[in-house]
């Protein structure tokens, strides 16, 4: 089922998610419909605040990547209750988009290397070392799990020339290919 994404403005996208359990109702459904919720909004990556769950939760899919890198081929990934064990020193600007922030591309900088302790699906432990565009896709889902968006990840200066483009989220006065959840 295609669910809504809840955009800037709402209350969840700064609540840190709590863990979970394998006891989670019906958690195969909800990540199921997480991936078509993203595929159908053409995301990369979807995490449970962005659909108004405060859990620890996020989906990533970058098998279409697979036809640039080969590594990319089968990375449909769900990571649970991750938590972020090391960073690399380097860092690499690139421009990120959001699916809470319809319109928005900012130029983010990263770790290049993320180390990520997490479950999988089936809550089997994974330790796993990303990097590239899985390292930064990674970051942005999980930073949204700990109720971090990515303006949270700007200036002051940068994010004060894009109040304007803030107020059009908060006065709901955009479009999208994908639902919304509206502020109410």
């Amino acid at each position: 089922m295609i669910l809504p994404i809840y955009t800037y403005g709402q209350n969840v996208l700064n609540t840190k998610g709590e863990q979970i359990t394998k006891d989670y109702p019906n958690l195969n459904v909800l990540i199921e419909d997480m991936f078509q919720t993203m595929k159908q909004a053409f995301g990369i990556g979807l995490a449970a605040q962005q659909i108004g769950l405060p859990i620890k939760l996020f989906v990533i899919d970058l098998t279409e990547y697979g036809k640039v890198d080969e590594a990319l081929k089968d990375f449909k990934k769900v990571f649970i209750n991750s938590e972020i064990i090391e960073l690399s020193e380097e860092e690499k600007k690139f421009e990120e988009g959001c699916l809470s922030f319809p319109g928005f591309h900012i130029d983010i900088t990263r770790p290049e290397r993320v180390k990520l302790k997490y479950m999988n699906e089936n809550f089997e432990e994974k330790e796993e070392w990303f990097e590239g565009i899985a390292a930064r896709c990674v970051m942005h889902e999980h930073d949204h799990t700990e109720g971090i968006t990515f303006i949270k990840q700007i200036g002051n200066l940068q994010r004060k020339m894009l109040d304007g483009k803030l107020k059009i989220i908060l006065k709901q006065n955009f479009s999208t290919n994908y639902k919304v959840k509206r502020l109410v």
